[in-house]
Parts: structure tokens; C-alpha cells; sequence
């Protein structure tokens, strides 16, 4: 039987949250509700299928020391493509990795660029690191050279402070965020502290990474600018460890990181209530393992958000958030199938009995 051979896949196809089906086709590589004529080579797969899922936070070709060679960096990819990641937004990575983009074995990645950093403010060897008058150039660089997103660091520990401070000037991420919209992209920043988050915000933002800062007084802003947040809560749950190792240097930085940390589920709950669209990121690739993604939608049901929205936030709903397809007819047919109904267990994300990429079964 030839890797394209016609696939089907029977059972339930949740094609969307009110769109379960009893069956689909593979055809070509891409996804057919009508069962094909006078066909012979037909492989049949059996379970419930899922779109493939997002990780909207990943970042392939970095690891904790900066970029990695091509070799880790398929290996990364093949690590999230066989938990059944699909499809990656890269929200910052300094490697090159537009050879993905020729492998139809890997996941695709939607890719933000380079990070953007204050100078001496992130991560050695991740960032550009910059002043504030070069970021409004340094956002249309990457906007340039990514694929409809640009990445900055809202803020990170102050070592003169000795606690997490915003990076830019109000004006600064005014006029940043402005060229980027002008340029057809959309912005995100990562934030962990709440002093960064109403100027960027107010000056027009897409979206915040961890956002672990959210307050009362600030949730219904980003609710009423309809700015999403991807809260990487397996990430989050390093944040006692990191902690711990900085408490004799930065006192204050460790405990604020800890506060943070033990309201953690009650923020993420908040912001759902609220109408603030969530979605699945693992922050894989810098100290955090590839392959996380079925672990971050559990920590959303953890943190109480519905199961069929939890999935939503790595399926049909970040799929169309940023504008890919999921299970539609003639879509490329990339899916994942279980043994059962996820939306009554989401754990069984982390099992997947089959993936399909582009059409072949890959897993």
C-alpha cells in the first residue's frame, strides 16, 4: 500500500465543537467528506479524530543555550509532530528553520521572527537586544522575515531593581506595535509581571505570552480589546524552581514570582470567564522539553476551563485564530486519532493511536 493510498478514517470526526461526523476520506493528501469512486487502495483507520493540534508557544531550532544545529532541530519537530502538534506558531527563535517548510513530514510553523529584547533584559543569545529608539526598525525586520507575527519581551528582571519591570516606554511599544499593523503583522510579547501589560494593550497588542501579571482591573481591557493570552502553564510550573535558585541574589524577584505562581489557575479562570480567548502553548525549546502540548490542555481543565473549550484552544479554535485550516472539505488532512472521545477526557491527547500529516500516516 502506497503512502498516498486513499485513507479512511472512520468512527467520529470532530471536524469542529457541533460538527461531528461518522467518517472522512483522504484523497490526494487532503480531506474529502464524499467517499471516492472506484477506488482500491484504501487504508482504513478507526477511533476519534481531532484536527491537528496547535502549540501556539514552541519554539523549534532553540534550545537553553540559543540556537541549535539542524539535526536537534528535526528532532524537536519530530517530537511535537508525534504528540500530535501539527501546527506551531515559533514565538521567537534566532535559528533559521525555513527548511522545514520543504519537508512534508514535519509540523508547520507559523514563525514570529527573533525575539526582541531590552539590552541585558532576556535570555543570552536568544534576542535582539536593543534600546528603545531601534525597536520600531528592529519590528519591521521581523516582521519582514516572519510569517505574520513579531515576538517582544514586555519585561524581565531588573537587576538594579531586583524584580521584574517592563522593558519599553509607552511611546516606544506605541509606535513599534503601529508599524507592525502597518506591515500586516500581528504582535505578541511575553510578559510574567502585571507593569507591562496596560501599555501594551492600550497601544494596540494582539496578544500576551504567560500573562501571569493578569489583574482584576485588567481583565476586562484585554477582554474589551479581544487580546488573546497563551498561558503556557507547564512553563509556569517551573516558576517555584526558578524561584528558589534566585532567592539569595533577588529576594523580591523570587517571591513575586512565587505570588504569580500560586494564583496561576485562578488567573487563566479569570480570563476565560471573561471572554478572553485562550490558547495551548508549551514554551517547549528553551529549558522545557519538546512534545508537551497534551499536558498544556490538561492544566487548562485544571485551571477550569471546559473541556471542549480546552480543546478548542488547540484545534478548531486556534487553528482559525490564526488562519488554518482544520478539517474543512479539500484541507490539507492533517489529524490525529484517539482510542476515545477526548471531550470526556482530555488525557487522552497524550496517546495518540494515529497521526496523520499532509495525507500519510506518520505515526
Amino acid at each position: 500500500m502506497s503512502d498516498r493510498a486513499v485513507l479512511h478514517v472512520r468512527g467520529r470526526v470532530l471536524a469542529g465543537p457541533e460538527d461531528v461526523r461518522d467518517e472522512l476520506w483522504v484523497v490526494g493528501g487532503r480531506v474529502s467528506y464524499d467517499r471516492p469512486a472506484g477506488v482500491r487502495d484504501v487504508r482504513t483507520v478507526e477511533g476519534w479524530a481531532l484536527p491537528g493540534l496547535v502549540d501556539a508557544h514552541c519554539h523549534v531550532g532553540l534550545d537553553e543555550q540559543g540556537p541549535v544545529d539542524t539535526d536537534t532541530a528535526e528532532k524537536q519537530a519530530l517530537t511535537d509532530r508525534e504528540a500530535g502538534a501539527l501546527l506551531i506558531r515559533d514565538a521567537g527563535s534566532p535559528s533559521d528553520t525555513r527548511w522545514i517548510d520543504d519537508r512534508d513530514d514535519l509540523p508547520k510553523i507559523i514563525r514570529a521572527g527573533r525575539h526582541i529584547a531590552r539590552t541585558r533584559r532576556y535570555i543570552r543569545n536568544y534576542a535582539h537586544e536593543i534600546e528603545p529608539e531601534d525597536l520600531v526598525a528592529y519590528v519591521a525586520q521581523e516582521a519582514r522575515r516572519g510569517d505574520g507575527w513579531v515576538k517582544l519581551v514586555g519585561d524581565w528582571i531588573d537587576r538594579d531593581l531586583g524584580d521584574l519591570s517592563a522593558c519599553w516606554p509607552r511611546e516606544a511599544v506605541e509606535a513599534a506595535i503601529a508599524e507592525a499593523h502597518r506591515l500586516g503583522a500581528r504582535v505578541t510579547a511575553h510578559c510574567f509581571a502585571e507593569g507591562s501589560l496596560r501599555d501594551l494593550v492600550e497601544a494596540g497588542i494582539d496578544c500576551v505570552e504567560h500573562a501571569t501579571g493578569l489583574t482584576e482591573d485588567l481583565i476586562p481591557l484585554f477582554a474589551e480589546r479581544g487580546v488573546a493570552i497563551v498561558p503556557t502553564l507547564v512553563n509556569i510550573a517551573t516558576f517555584p524552581r526558578l524561584a528558589a535558585g534566585g532567592e539569595t541574589r533577588y529576594p523580591l524577584w523570587s517571591a513575586h514570582m512565587r505570588r504569580l505562581h500560586e494564583r496561576r489557575y485562578d488567573t487563566v479562570r479569570g480570563a476565560y470567564d471573561a471572554g478572553i480567548p485562550v490558547y495551548v502553548g508549551t514554551d517547549a525549546g528553551g529549558s522545557l522539553a519538546h512534545g508537551l502540548v497534551a499536558a498544556e490542555v490538561a492544566e487548562l481543565v485544571t485551571a477550569g476551563i471546559p473541556s471542549v473549550q480546552a480543546l478548542s484552544a488547540t484545534t478548531w479554535g486556534a487553528r482559525a485564530w490564526l488562519g488554518r485550516p482544520g478539517l474543512e472539505e479539500g484541507a490539507p488532512a492533517d489529524l490525529v486519532v484517539y482510542e476515545s472521545d477526548p471531550r470526556a477526557d482530555v488525557r487522552v491527547l497524550a496517546a495518540p493511536r494515529r497521526v496523520v500529516l499532509n495525507g500519510v500516516v506518520v505515526g
